[in-house]
C-alpha cells in the first residue's frame, strides 16, 4: 500500500444491495480461489466510498470479496472516520458476510497510540497489524545504514508489544524498503534484522516496477511472508503524462506478472491472505480473474 503515489478513486456506479453481498460472497467461497484462500481487498484505493460504509461493504461483497484489510483511522485520518467504531465496524463486515483479520497502522500512531490501535484491532477481530513503511522518521527513501538498523530494532519492540496482545506484527515494502544502503537493497537487509517470530512480511506486488519480483523473494525468504497486495502492472507500457508511473496498474492477469508463478511461490513464502489494492473498475476485473485462477 503505498500513501505518496495512490490515486483518488473515480466511482462508477456499482450494483448490489447487502443482500446482494451476502449471496454473492457465499458463492464466492465455493469458488476455486488462489491458494483456496478467500478474496480479500484493501480499502485504501476505494476510501472515497467508506464514508457509507455499509453500503461499501455490500457493493464490495457483490464482487465476491469476502475479506477486507482497512486503515486504521487513528493514523490515517478523516477519509477512515467510518472506521472509528470497531464493534459498529464488526457489526458491518458480518451483516454483509465479510471480515477484516488485517490492518494497516502509521507509524505515528504506534509510536503514541499502540495501545489503543490495539484495542480497536481486537475488538474487530484483527489479527495482522501492518505498517506500509519503516521510513517515516528513519531517512525516509534515502536512510544511512544506521538509520535502517535503529528503524529495525524499534519495529522488534513495537512488534513484541503486539506479540503481548496476540497479535501479528507486519512490514509492507514502501520507498524506504526499496532503498538501496551501501550497495545492499534495505528490504532485504531487513530480513536480516528484524526477528522472524515477531514481524512477518506483505508483498506489494507493484514493486515490480522497482525490480522486486514477488516469486523471487517468497522462495529466497521461505516462512517469512503473511501477506500480499495484489496489483499488475504492464511492463511493456511507457504512456507519457502518467505522474511518474511509467508502468500503469492494469487488471490481474493482464499485465506482466506470472500469477499461476506468484501464488505457487507464495506457498514457500507463507502467504495466507491477499488483498487487491487497485481502483473500483480494476477491482471489479482482478475479483473476476481470481475466481478463475486454480494454484
Amino acid at each position: 500500500m503505498t500513501t505518496m503515489s495512490r490515486r483518488e478513486f473515480i466511482q462508477k456506479t456499482a450494483v448490489g444491495s447487502g443482500v446482494a453481498g451476502i449471496l454473492a460472497a457465499t458463492a464466492g467461497n465455493a469458488m476455486a480461489n488462489p491458494l483456496d484462500l478467500p478474496i480479500g481487498s484493501q480499502v485504501w484505493p476505494l476510501r472515497s466510498m467508506l464514508q457509507d460504509f455499509p453500503a461499501f461493504a455490500g457493493k464490495i461483497a457483490a464482487l465476491g470479496v469476502t475479506r477486507l484489510e482497512l486503515c486504521s483511522p487513528l493514523g490515517y485520518g478523516a477519509e477512515f472516520t467510518s472506521l472509528k467504531d470497531p464493534k459498529a465496524v464488526k457489526r458491518i463486515l458480518a451483516d454483509h458476510g465479510l471480515k477484516a483479520e488485517s490492518s494497516h497502522f502509521s507509524m505515528g500512531e504506534l509510536r503514541e497510540h499502540q495501545e489503543e490501535s490495539i484495542a480497536w484491532a481486537k475488538d474487530i477481530g484483527i489479527t495482522q497489524m501492518i505498517t506500509a513503511s519503516l521510513g517515516d522518521g528513519n531517512g525516509g527513501s534515502h536512510p544511512t545504514l544506521d538509520q535502517v538498523k535503529r528503524a529495525a530494532e524499534e519495529y522488534n519492540r513495537i512488534a513484541a508489544v503486539a506479540a503481548q496482545a496476540g497479535l501479528q506484527q507486519g512490514l509492507h515494502n514502501e520507498g524506504f524498503e526499496l532503498s538501496i544502503v551501501e550497495g545492499r537493497r534495505t528490504y532485504d537487509r531487513l530480513f536480516d534484522l528484524l526477528d522472524p517470530t515477531l514481524v512477518k512480511f506483505q508483498f506489494q506486488m507493484s514493486t515490480l516496477t522497482a525490480g522486486l519480483v514477488a516469486a523471487d523473494y517468497f522462495r529466497k525468504y521461505p516462512g517469512r511472508f503473511f501477506s500480499m497486495h495484489l496489483q499488475d502492472v504492464d511492463m511493456n507500457a511507457h504512456p507519457a503524462g502518467a505522474g511518474g508511473e511509467t508502468h500503469p496498474q492494469v487488471p490481474l492477469g493482464q499485465g506482466s506478472i506470472d500469477w499461476v508463478k506468484t501464488f505457487t511461490a507464495a506457498k514457500v513464502g507463507g502467504v495466507r491472505n491477499y488483498f487487491v489494492e487497485q481502483t473500483w473498475e480494476l477491482t471489479r476485473q482482478s475479483v473476476a480473474y481470481l475466481k478463475t485462477l486454480t494454484v
